[in-house]
């Protein structure tokens, strides 16, 4: 997701490369691998954003998502 990040791109690519390495490891097709990566996303939402601003969250991140792919 292109983007401005107030992280460096080599800590943002070193905890990338993680994830996609424990995914790849465990050998998570496609489907398991949107579906895990959803749960943690609606878990980091629940846990750090406030309740009152999680629609908006949610919305925002699926704009930029969808902004993403289409480039």
């Amino acid at each position: 997701m292109p983007q401005q990040s107030r992280y460096q791109d080599k800590d943002f690519e070193a905890l990338m490369n993680k994830v996609i390495l424990t995914l790849e490891q465990e050998d998570a097709d496609r489907d398991l691998s949107l579906m895990v990566l959803g749960n943690v996303i609606t878990h980091i939402m629940n846990t750090q954003v406030p309740a009152a601003n999680r629609k908006q969250f949610a919305e925002q991140f699926t704009n930029i998502l969808k902004k993403s792919i289409n480039e």
